[in-house]
């Protein structure tokens, strides 16, 4: 059961407007920040249960009504939103002394892909991501909050890396000298990334390809899921974060670096299903969404580089240099994708312009 039994997670159920007596829980373990359980009555399943890391989200009231406000505008035929089940006091969340509670209501016959070489996968992604976008392009910015304040920023990554550096014990130094070398020549490129021309979309900043929820029998996809990360941004955020786990075929944390992969044929599914909902991005969106293919693999790498030189303090490590490894895998993936800037871009101009 994890942290809690099932005793227990039936009282905090009765916290909300559901209706059964009892039901069992079972753990879900895709994420690494929430603790997550399946909630299961006499028929099968009901609910999704969470209890929010406060460690990580330290505005819960901000993260909740961002969420809020979401839902609201994803209103669409052809987007299957996830609904949030209220307390029995009207209110989002529950609190106790073991922390925030949510309960979401659960998509029967649904999935999730943590890779794929199905072009109909790729293509359904860029389908509903870029529905998601079209149904809240209107949203009224100042709504939202940033849960994570500066999650995607360069600058503070950059910063954060340079101290790491100054501090970092000599022998992880040498370990890693040529990935600290190319950190350092990556962050000189991107650089050229101006956000001054950009329009501020309410982005879901964390659109890898397990966080889209698929029909089982269809393959078509129903709509983003663990929205705990939307907030403004600009859309070559999630246009990369999407590209870094569709066109690469190996897991996220794959050691064996021959086995990563840029496949043309996904990219190109994918971008198709971006165009299928017609025309949404400006000129200015469009020319930085190759560079945001390499960007969005490299700032993951590089906060991975950053804790490895820091001893291991944010990400949990099953061994001394597990950050070491997924930092190698995302930069493999980033040099891919730099290969292929003039190429993606050759993509996009044919198929979004």
């Amino acid at each position: 059961m994890g942290k809690f039994t099932n005793d227990y997670l039936n009282t905090i159920l009765e916290c909300f407007s559901v209706h059964g007596k009892t039901f069992q829980f079972s753990p879900i373990n895709n994420g690494f920040i929430n603790d997550t359980y399946l909630v299961l009555g006499d028929d099968g399943p009901k609910y999704i249960l969470q209890r929010i890391n406060h460690d990580v989200f330290k505005d819960i009231d901000g993260l909740m009504s961002n969420i809020h406000f979401a839902l609201q505008g994803l209103q669409s035929d052809d987007y299957r939103s996830i609904e949030l089940i209220p307390t029995l006091s009207g209110t989002q969340y529950h609190n106790n002394v073991q922390g925030y509670w949510r309960l979401m209501s659960f998509i029967n016959d649904s999935t999730t892909y943590n890779t794929t070489t199905n072009q109909k996968i790729a293509f359904e992604a860029g389908r509903i991501i870029g529905r998601f976008h079209q149904l809240l392009q209107n949203a009224d910015s100042t709504d939202y909050v940033d849960t994570i304040p500066d999650f995607h920023s360069l600058r503070l990554r950059k910063k954060q890396f340079k101290t790491a550096l100054s501090t970092a014990d000599e022998p992880k130094m040498k370990i890693a000298e040529k990935t600290i070398e190319f950190a350092e020549r990556i962050l000189v490129k991107l650089e050229v990334l101006d956000n001054a021309e950009l329009s501020i979309r309410i982005c879901h900043n964390d659109t890898k390809l397990n966080n889209i929820l698929f029909s089982k029998e269809l393959d078509e996809a129903l709509c983003l899921i663990d929205l705990d990360t939307l907030m403004k941004g600009y859309f070559y955020y999630d246009f990369g974060d999407s590209v870094r786990t569709i066109v690469n075929t190996a897991p996220e944390d794959e050691r064996e670096l021959h086995k990563i992969t840029f496949e043309k044929d996904l990219f190109n599914a994918f971008v198709d299903g971006l165009a299928s909902n017609g025309p949404f991005l400006s000129k200015e969106e469009l020319n930085t969404l190759p560079l945001g293919a390499v960007f969005m693999p490299f700032i993951h790498g590089l906060r991975a580089l950053t804790d490895y030189l820091n001893n291991n303090i944010y990400y949990k490590v099953a061994y001394e240099n597990q950050n070491l490894d997924r930092c190698l895998s995302l930069f493999d993936f980033t040099q891919k994708a730099l290969d292929q800037v003039e190429y993606m871009q050759k993509v996009i101009d044919k198929k979004l312009a």
